[in-house]
């Protein structure tokens, strides 16, 4: 779910020395409050819009005088405030992870994938397509990205016996991951998230995220498929060809797939459409998703024939996994508390917005989404760096000229497409450690897509701001 470590932390090659993130977003809410100290107090004056948003009203910025200083102590009680503030999503991130908990233990998703291999190994092409693509809906929709670390033996062990490589095996869920966020629909964890935080109504604009989530997808599954050619066609052009495969990455044979298995993969797909409708015709978020999410997990137990101790073992054993991505949100959330308390949360955007305004609407737009990718490297939580950021972003979109629609956008692009690429994500270097991929061969192969992932995206920022993406 573009969270950072959920589960324990990989080892990290000792060149990069990557604090963990929680060290970092420590770091940065000592930072707010030493900028609290540095920076004036100020603010702009906000008027609510047709559309019943409060927006901030250009020009009006005005610093604050005789603005009082924050207690050294106000920066360890801005953490509990911050998670007091985030609750709904902390909460709603423990039944999700308990959810898919119950859902891993059915057995249900590695049967999937054994009639997948059985059904498409004499059809690589569309194997890999089919895998990308999976993967790439089941981030785009509900978030999921961890869970896919399992499949990676899978994967990889099919993709060598195929005439590809390990870099292939990793690819196909990094792709899919990095297209489903970077373009997603109805993401819990970024999408719906930012859009709160920036007052747009839940999954608003999904038409055009739809366009861009086909064409990413084309240009990454490109760009896989035409690796995966040449290392068939010459084993020495392989990354990773001097490099020995490591007989645990032979998994096990995946189970048959069953009559249950397959009601229960259509229970969670039915929970998925059940999810979108629900969203865009009824306006639900957290707490009704919360509640569709605890209903698939007693009828997927029920379809298991798990008994209630089993089904609660493995939803508490889900849950727990994303501990660290709750703790996360707490403490990405603190550093807006700390901000607010400052009053200089409008400063900051006054300074931002100062040379953005003299770049235009498209070239604003391209500088948040280049702002966003650099805040990714510290912050690789999507979840976290919607709270430190959008706070900033949407006000900043209103001064610039530039739709809070393309502000998420932006953000979108900057966390999603990055994550598959920087060393602080766990998950990222989770995988590559699974598949003994060395990071520097993954760059090699990742860069060029990274290269044409922020061209398309330049140019779908700049057409949203061209017809106003709302």
């Amino acid at each position: 779910m573009s969270e950072a470590a959920p589960f324990e932390e990989p080892s990290v090659p000792k060149s990069f020395k990557v604090p963990h993130t929680l060290v970092l977003l420590f770091g940065m809410i000592v930072l707010a409050h030493v900028a609290t100290y540095l920076l004036p107090s100020g603010s702009y004056e906000r008027q609510v819009n047709e559309d019943g948003r409060e927006v901030v009203v250009p020009g009006t910025y005005a610093a604050i005088e005789d603005a009082e200083s924050l207690p050294i102590w106000a920066t360890f009680l801005a953490i509990p405030e911050g998670f007091a503030e985030s609750q709904d999503i902390i909460f709603f991130i423990f039944i999700i992870g308990g959810a898919f908990g119950v859902f891993r233990a059915s057995g249900a998703a590695d049967a999937a994938i054994g009639m997948l291999l059985r059904t498409f190994g004499g059809q690589p092409v569309w194997l890999l397509f089919i895998g990308t693509f999976t993967f790439a809906v089941g981030s785009s929709s509900i978030g999921m990205a961890e869970e896919y670390i399992p499949f990676i033996p899978i994967l990889v062990a099919l993709c060598l016996a195929l005439g590809y490589d390990a870099v292939c095996g990793v690819a196909i869920i990094c792709i899919g991951m990095g297209v489903g966020y970077g373009a997603a629909a109805i993401n819990p964890f970024t999408v719906l998230i930012a859009q709160d935080i920036a007052q747009l109504p839940p999954s608003s604009g999904i038409e055009y995220r739809l366009v861009l989530f086909v064409l990413f997808f084309a240009v990454g599954f490109h760009h896989l498929w035409r690796y995966a050619r040449r290392v068939k066609e010459n084993p020495g052009s392989s990354l990773v060809a001097d490099i020995e495969v490591d007989a645990s990455l032979q998994p096990r044979e995946p189970p048959a797939l069953t009559g249950w298995h397959v009601a229960i993969l259509v229970a969670l797909g039915l929970t998925i459409v059940s999810l979108v409708v629900g969203i865009k015709k009824w306006e639900w978020y957290l707490m009704e998703m919360g509640g569709i999410f605890l209903i698939v997990a007693v009828v997927i137990a029920a379809l298991a024939r798990m008994g209630p101790s089993e089904a609660s073992k493995h939803f508490s054993l889900g849950a727990t996994e994303l501990t660290t991505t709750a703790l996360l949100v707490g403490f990405a959330r603190s550093i807006k508390v700390v901000l607010d308390q400052g009053q200089v949360i409008d400063t900051i955007i006054h300074a931002i917005a100062q040379p953005l305004q003299a770049m235009g609407g498209s070239f604003a737009a391209i500088g948040m989404f280049l702002v966003q990718s650099v805040i990714n490297l510290f912050i690789p939580s999507g979840s976290g760096q919607a709270f430190v950021t959008m706070p900033l972003m949407a006000p900043l979109s209103d001064l610039v000229g530039v739709p809070r629609q393309v502000a998420v956008l932006a953000y979108q692009f900057g966390d999603g497409f990055t994550n598959i690429m920087i060393p602080t994500s766990a998950v990222l270097i989770g995988m590559l450690t699974i598949a003994n991929v060395p990071f520097d061969r993954w760059l090699r192969f990742i860069l060029p897509l990274m290269v044409k992932f922020f061209l398309l995206g330049a140019v779908a920022l700049s057409v949203a701001v061209w017809f106003g993406y709302s």
